[in-house]
């Protein structure tokens, strides 16, 4: 556990300089690659040296873990960037809406109907991202790999949404590249620039890709318990 200041700072400035040797290497130099700190199941108490030391973007999995300690922080440091890097449930779209700044888990038609109506109701408009089911695994959401260019833009076209990138988990156990690479290649053909591939193991590697958001966690707030 992260519980200073100085620690928050020297690790966010490792994240960040690795961020930076492997887009100096690998990026185009006009991309940006933004770091999205992971903090799911890390307290307020623990995620607030991270803003102290500046971070301002963070992903969280689930809906009411994130109502119970954002709210507050926000108060304190108003421009937080908030967003939601785990599967969202249909009921749970009109609280997403209402707290997510970015959703990275559209992954169905229905979803994709029950978040315009919500930001038409509030007048919320959250960018989105198409999760992909990058490795075709049962056990994982996210559209089809082959279904990706068309449902983005019914997204887009049918549904209104503002679609800004796509987001994939690869298969792990696997060498990375080749999905972050294939990701690269649909986000291409799908008309979107952002590409949120790369966890705190193989960001390196998804920046190498393409990534222009990689989410880090444990290399930033250490274990989980």
């Amino acid at each position: 556990m992260i519980d200073t200041i100085d620690s928050a700072e020297q690790r966010l400035h490792d994240i960040q300089l690795r961020i930076k040797v492997a887009h100096d290497r690998f990026g185009p130099p006009a991309r940006e690659v933004e770091l999205v700190a992971v903090s799911k199941t890390f307290s307020a108490t623990e995620i607030l040296p991270f803003l102290q030391a500046g971070q301002r973007v963070f992903g969280e999995n689930r809906v009411q873990e994130a109502q119970e300690k954002w709210p507050e922080l926000r108060n304190k440091f108003p421009d937080i960037k908030l967003h939601l890097i785990g599967p969202l449930q249909t009921n749970k779209a009109r609280d997403a809406v209402a707290l997510f700044d970015v959703i990275e888990t559209l992954d169905r038609e229905k979803l994709a109907i029950k978040l315009k109506h919500e930001m038409d109701r509030t007048g919320r408009d959250v960018a989105c991202f198409v999760q992909v089911n990058i490795g075709q695994e049962a056990q994982k959401a996210g559209i089809e790999p082959q279904q990706t260019v068309e449902f983005v833009s019914r997204c887009k076209n049918q549904h209104g949404l503002n679609v800004v990138g796509l987001m994939c988990i690869p298969p792990a156990n696997e060498p990375p590249a080749p999905y972050f690479a294939q990701l690269a290649n649909l986000g291409a053909a799908a008309g979107v620039l952002n590409l949120s591939m790369g966890m705190s193991a193989d960001f390196e590697d998804a920046i190498a890709m393409g990534a222009t958001q990689v989410r880090v966690g444990s290399a930033l707030f250490g274990g989980r318990a």
